[in-house]
């Protein structure tokens, strides 16, 4: 079977899973694009392919248990046990607390950590008896600090945080290296930069992290050796305040 890597979480061209599944691809790894919509997973392909690489798209609902097992199953048959697997599925929405309801909130917590959990459990079930290989988890500011209207979002994606925690713990002396890479700042990619274009001219020159520079951060941990892995790396512009 050929190497592999799965990115979870993967929309727009400019976005961030796009640029992870490009940066493993140009490594040699064999990627399986995947995402709620199957247009843009099969865009996101597409142009690897078109660029010499190798990838698949494998459309996938996270937050439903069996479409996660789907997704891994359809990997092993075209690829077997991937090494890299990236969680990065993200719905950051915002609300005050008190016109919050309870819908608002589970959603936001099965979209960034119940959907992170399936993905891990799924992972480890596959990796650790196979030998290991890499899971990480894309964090954010919110994972360690809650700041109104993100409330929920924060309370998700601490979730999350300890879920890739708790895992590091559990499997890594099984070989199983689970990062989790808490992004401290605007992504210059298409979600803020199609919605909110005013908010790159206030950051200025330097002022997000550009989506390619976040991959090679990635593919770093991917390529740490297993004596001085990193369970959790914070990356931000230089000229972020914190």
């Amino acid at each position: 079977m050929v190497k592999a890597a799965v990115v979870f979480g993967v929309g727009a061209d400019a976005g961030l899973g796009a640029a992870l599944c490009r940066r493993f691809a140009r490594e040699g790894l064999h990627v399986f694009a995947s995402g709620r919509t199957p247009e843009r997973v099969a865009a996101v392909a597409d142009a690897i392919r078109a660029a010499g690489g190798s990838a698949n798209a494998v459309p996938a609902d996270v937050t439903d248990a069996a479409a996660v097992e789907a997704a891994f199953d359809a990997v092993g048959r075209e690829a077997g046990v991937p090494e890299l697997v990236v969680f990065n599925v993200g719905n950051n929405r915002f609300r005050p607390l008190l016109e919050m309801n309870g819908a608002f909130f589970e959603g936001l917590w099965r979209v960034c950590c119940f959907a992170g959990f399936l993905v891990g459990r799924e992972a480890a079930g596959r990796m650790v008896p196979a030998g290991g290989g890499t899971l990480i988890f894309t964090g954010a500011t919110a994972s360690i600090r809650a700041r109104p209207p993100f409330t929920a979002f924060a309370s998700a994606k601490a979730g999350l945080r300890a879920v890739a925690h708790g895992m590091a713990r559990e499997f890594g002396a099984q070989g199983l290296h689970v990062g989790h890479v808490v992004i401290d700042g605007v992504i210059d990619g298409d979600a803020v930069n199609s919605r909110f274009p005013q908010l790159k001219e206030k950051l200025g020159v330097d002022g997000m992290l550009a989506v390619d520079a976040i991959a090679d951060a990635y593919w770093n941990l991917h390529r740490q050796d297993r004596s001085a892995w990193t369970l959790e790396l914070d990356l931000r512009p230089h000229k972020e305040s914190f």
